[in-house]
């Protein structure tokens, strides 16, 4: 067979209808591949999260109180893992610590890409301070901690209500 007989028996092959299908199968089968291979590592990024902050729970967000989680009827103890409201009790960059308004120490780290605003300024981290108050909003990490994509300074409960109310919790139940 020469050079110009292979070449169209080649290209008969190419334009056939089981090459077509042949290649029309493998790109199916390679789509469905990555849609199952994408949702196999969603699946597992998430339930690694939630294997690493149920392991570090109490390390980062105190006790449940003594009693096991199923038994507690009141759901709305569970600590947001999104985000803190409450006080800055100790600052060590890039970590700080806040008081969370159910009591719980949550750690905050901070990086450069943290917006911080006091009022409607954006400040730098120095105006996080011991005892000033704040709203965090992050991403928890797989230690339990939150990464602050924003952080508001907000005035202390007294400031907010007069001294006449608290909107931090203090009963402990």
């Amino acid at each position: 067979m020469n050079k110009t007989e292979l070449k169209n028996n080649i290209n008969k092959y190419v334009e056939s209808k089981n090459f077509k299908s042949i290649i029309y199968t493998l790109g199916v089968l390679f789509i469905l591949f990555f849609v199952f291979q994408a949702g196999v590592v969603v699946g597992f990024k998430k339930a690694s999260f939630h294997r690493d902050w149920g392991d570090n729970y109490e390390k980062n967000f105190g006790s449940r109180r003594g009693m096991p989680k199923f038994i507690k009827d009141n759901f709305s103890e569970t600590p947001n893992a999104h985000g803190a409201i409450g006080k800055i009790i100790k600052v060590d960059f890039p970590n700080i610590i806040v008081l969370d308004k159910d009591q719980t120490e949550k750690s905050i780290i901070i990086d450069n890409n943290t917006n911080i605003i006091e009022m409607s300024d954006k400040v730098n981290k120095e105006s996080l301070i011991v005892d000033k108050f704040i709203v965090v909003i992050g991403s928890p990490n797989t230690s339990g901690q939150i990464e602050a994509k924003l952080i508001r300074i907000i005035p202390s409960p007294e400031e907010m209500t007069g001294g006449n109310i608290s909107v931090i919790n203090t009963n402990n139940k």
